[in-house]
């Protein structure tokens, strides 16, 4: 779940001046209000349509995973997109409220058991797009936060590289601080190309940016074939 954008109608939450300033800001958003408007489930949502309009991220009939998708704003859009066509599997720790044409599961995506329980919803079949909006519970201790974002984007890294079919791509949300440029090394060695992207509903204040990795290269010696 993105920690910087919950859902469009908040829970209850501790009283203090920061989270009444959140509150405040929050309602006053012009994208909570859109996406009140038009019936989506998080303002998150206009970060990935920018994208996907931006860098024409979606084809029919594509399958994708999005990873940290609670309340489930990304799911919704990509389905919508897709139409009839395509393969859209969600995952969050959060429980996420049923969406038509998506496959959810709910689970910790750092256990063994849940990382296998995704796998085995993919039957094999290997993916054309992984997006990852996946963010750590923000402890306010910069480090500590920064090194468990880093490594939920080597999770997601990782998992990318064993399903993604060649050409395929990743779409994922990074927080700049210790780690971000050796994992953009990284993801530059697997993709052909990778694009910062700042969309305009992200927050200012926001550490947040996203990377868009595009034209995925198998490791030598990797058939790229399904799994088995």
């Amino acid at each position: 779940m993105p920690a910087s954008d919950l859902d469009v109608f908040p829970c209850l939450m501790p009283r203090s001046k920061s989270s009444s300033r959140w509150l405040r800001e929050h309602f006053d958003d012009v994208y909570v209000k859109k996406a009140q408007a038009e019936g989506y489930r998080s303002r998150a949502v206009f970060k990935l349509d920018e994208l996907i309009e931006r860098d024409r991220l979606l084809k029919p009939g594509m399958r994708i995973v999005d990873l940290g998708a609670a309340p489930g704003g990304w799911s919704q859009l990509v389905r919508q997109r897709l139409g009839d066509n395509g393969t859209v599997v969600a995952l969050d720790i959060l429980p996420m409220q049923g969406l038509a044409g998506v496959d959810f599961i709910q689970g910790d995506f750092r256990e063994p058991e849940v990382l296998s329980a995704l796998e085995a919803q993919l039957n094999g079949q290997k993916l054309d797009l992984v997006l990852s909006d996946m963010a750590p519970n923000m402890s306010g201790v910069a480090l500590a936060d920064q090194i468990r974002a880093m490594d939920l984007a080597e999770l997601a890294l990782q998992f990318s590289q064993d399903w993604l079919k060649p050409g395929g791509s990743l779409l994922i949300k990074l927080f700049q601080g210790a780690g971000f440029d050796d994992y953009l090394r990284s993801l530059r060695a697997s993709f052909t190309r990778v694009t910062m992207r700042k969309p305009k509903a992200s927050r200012a204040r926001s550490r947040e940016t996203y990377a868009l990795a595009v034209g995925f290269r198998p490791p030598s010696g990797s058939s790229g074939e399904n799994h088995a």
